[in-house]
């Protein structure tokens, strides 16, 4: 390090990250006897009770097999997940190098986790500012709030992968960017600075590039993005920390790394990126299996595998394989495990699921599942579990067969209503009577979704059905929300997979030709 370098560097804020954070996880500590990791995450030998639940719970009897399951606890973790590893390195290192200083600003794109794990900052004087979904689970929010994390909500997915060619909208950019102006005015920040870069935010966000928003609004306001999703020391906190924290504990126990099969799910890539590299380069092998939800369902921030292609940490070529899991399989393991005293979260539950897979498909014995965090978050969802009835999901194929099950088709977004084209596209597609689709205004989809009861619009139309309701919204995720909603108050209805822009004849259209903005609050 030269000495301007030396000179930049805030070294009270680094003594203080160092003191306060640093020091509370894990690490590599060098010494008289070379380099050691300290503050490891627990290691717990879970074969056990996975036994118990696959007789228990799925009738798979496994008990005299030779079989070893173990968990990796980073739920234990400062701020409760494995995403404080990446998030202590990635700060360390700018704080290290002067890109951070005091009373500076982090802005990111999260699903959560990273964004919770990034609130550590806050104690430290570093306002965190953090771009996320509305359509996080509410108990996301709560520790984002906690933490004193400043919140950018959107009408809009975080986890498509930058750059969704072919998706760009003028009316969708201009929406979203107006929404976006006027958040950043409420935390603080110069509107006529993001007035000057308008055109560069609304190609981003007409594309969904959230990840590269976050990049150019820290640019534009010189504030400081981890960028987790291309940030080298994203994988290599879990190449150089994770992997052989996890090869020292099975030795301890008497194994080898070599005999094993990791299990982690996908969010941005660094654990099994970093994993992969560690296993393949001290034993040259394949060892880790990477777990996907299928497309539709939202699990705690976790990517389906169509949304993990694109970025640049997903390298299947480097994986021992990729499984699709069906969450609503694994959650009576979830309830089950936890019940039993582990604190397990949602992604977890699918790895787990997974494990059950292999282990019937006799492909492989030994598993190391990485605990990436607790319940605490999702324990709303998991009260729900075996009581309510979970909506259908359904295609635009399955509607078509089926349509004359269907006497209502709801939209639901509270920011685009349909055209009348879009309504006639509906549907012709669904081959449903115009006449069926309901389309309530963007204040009665925002009171069902905020959870403020069933507004009386939607309410008299489900009633008044005498076949299966439809909700349909934009690309299918809004309509998911709703009907969750509305299971919760005992009302089962189905949601259209991809919403209207995945519908054949949609695709030679332009989006602002199917909907308009919502005027109707």
């Amino acid at each position: 390090m030269d000495q301007n370098q030396n000179n930049n560097i805030d070294k009270e804020l680094l003594e203080r990250f160092e003191s306060e954070i640093w020091n509370k996880v894990p690490h590599l500590e060098n010494n008289q006897e070379g380099g050691k990791i300290v503050n490891a995450t627990p290691l717990v030998d879970i074969t056990a009770d996975f036994k118990e639940c696959a007789k228990k719970i799925y009738n798979l009897d496994i008990s005299d097999s030779e079989l070893q399951v173990y968990g990796k606890l980073d739920s234990t973790l400062l701020t409760g997940s494995i995403k404080v590893r990446p998030a202590a390195n990635i700060i360390h290192e700018a704080i290290s190098t002067g890109k951070i200083k005091s009373g500076q600003t982090v802005i990111e794109a999260t699903s959560g986790n990273f964004g919770i794990a990034l609130g550590m900052l806050s104690k430290l004087g570093l306002q965190v500012v953090t771009i996320v979904s509305r359509k996080l689970q509410e108990g996301v929010f709560h520790e984002l709030r906690n933490m004193g994390i400043k919140i950018m909500d959107l009408e809009m997915d975080i986890c498509p992968a930058p750059g969704m060619e072919g998706k760009k909208d003028e009316l969708v950019a201009k929406a979203t960017a107006a929404n976006v102006r006027s958040q950043l005015t409420q935390l603080g920040f110069d509107p006529s600075i993001f007035d000057n870069s308008i055109t560069e935010i609304e190609a981003l966000l007409g594309k969904q590039d959230i990840i590269n928003l976050a990049k150019l609004l820290s640019k534009k306001y010189n504030c400081f993005c981890p960028e987790q999703y291309d940030n080298d020391l994203n994988v290599n906190a879990h190449r150089t920390i994770t992997g052989a924290e996890i090869d020292q504990q099975l030795q301890e126990d008497g194994n080898s790394l070599d005999e094993f099969n990791i299990l982690c799910t996908f969010g941005t890539g660094g654990t099994s990126g970093g994993l992969s590299r560690y296993i393949s380069e001290k034993y040259n092998k394949k060892g880790v299996h990477v777990i996907f939800p299928p497309g539709g369902q939202d699990v705690a921030g976790i990517r389906t595998h169509n949304n993990a292609d694109g970025l640049k940490y997903y390298q299947p070529e480097k994986y021992a394989g990729e499984y699709e899991v069906d969450f609503e399989k694994a959650k009576p393991l979830l309830k089950f495990f936890v019940e039993k005293g582990h604190d397990i979260g949602e992604s977890s539950a699918l790895e787990l699921y997974a494990t059950l897979q292999l282990v019937g498909a006799n492909k492989g014995n030994k598993f190391v599942v990485m605990i990436c965090d607790g319940i605490e978050k999702y324990r709303k969802n998991l009260e729900k579990i075996g009581k309510i009835q979970p909506p259908g999901q359904v295609s635009q194929e399955e509607v078509a067969s089926n349509s004359s099950d269907y006497d209502k088709v709801i939209w639901i977004h509270t920011q685009y209503t349909p055209q009348e084209g879009g309504i006639e596209l509906l549907a012709k597609s669904l081959g449903i009577d115009k006449s069926k689709i309901v389309i309530p205004n963007a204040r009665t989809a925002q009171q069902l979704l905020s959870g403020q009861g069933i507004p009386d619009e939607i309410n008299n139309s489900i009633q008044e059905s005498n076949g299966k309701s439809l909700m349909v919204c934009m690309a299918g995720r809004t309509s998911l929300m709703a009907a969750n909603v509305l299971a919760e108050k005992g009302i089962v209805t189905d949601s259209l997979i991809g919403g209207i822009t995945e519908l054949p004849e949609a695709r030679n259209s332009q989006l602002s030709e199917l909907v308009k903005q919502a005027s109707q609050f």
